[in-house]
């Protein structure tokens, strides 16, 4: 069974940093390529980041470029991101994905979510 679950999520105040996690388990983790998204409530999902399973190439929204960082730990299967200088208009759930091939795309697997929230 394929499973991704989050953590790291919290409360930081506006210039802060966070590390979330995503633990990934039931699928070969270094061939698929893992998504971080969030959701902010009455938005709409927003792609963060992405490391591709097929290159190694890392991707991200034009939102948190410079911001985020994306990374991975093959021997712990965790994916990881490095959220610095965060903005109140980063508060969002978020969520990591496994897709369904090495390539950043579609997504077949969904974490649960963790909560960011980013005070002024």
């Amino acid at each position: 069974e394929v499973q991704l679950v989050e953590s790291g999520g919290g409360l930081v105040q506006a210039g802060g940093s966070l590390r979330l996690s995503c633990a990934v388990s039931g699928f070969t983790f270094d061939r698929y390529a893992i998504g971080w998204f969030r959701q902010a409530p009455g938005k709409d999902r927003e792609g963060v980041a992405c490391i591709s399973g097929e290159d190694g190439t890392l991707y991200y929204g034009n939102s948190v470029k410079g911001r985020f960082t994306i990374s991975s730990d093959n021997a712990k299967n965790t994916v990881y991101l490095q959220m610095n200088s965060l903005k109140p208009e980063d508060t969002a759930v978020y969520h990591c994905a496994a897709a369904g091939s090495g390539w950043c795309g579609e997504y077949a697997y969904w974490g649960q979510g963790t909560q960011v929230t980013v005070s002024s």
